[in-house]
């Protein structure tokens, strides 16, 4: 007959070597992305809105490019 403090020792391997091996399995999932395509129509004033803070953040940091 087995002891108890031997039986148990055993349980116990076989509960963390069981653990591990489900930890192992764990599944992986992958999720593909396409790429988003965005078409932007900047009028005239948009334009000049933007090529106006350019020129001003340009002349406040003269080091920028």
């Amino acid at each position: 007959m087995i002891s108890k403090p031997r039986s148990l020792a055993v349980a116990a391997g076989a509960i963390v070597l069981g653990g591990l091996g489900l930890a192992a399995c764990t599944p992986t999932v992958r999720v593909q992305v396409e790429p988003i395509t965005i078409y932007a129509k900047l009028d005239a004033d948009v334009r000049l809105r933007l090529d106006e803070e350019v020129k001003a953040l340009i002349q406040k940091n003269p080091n920028l490019f």
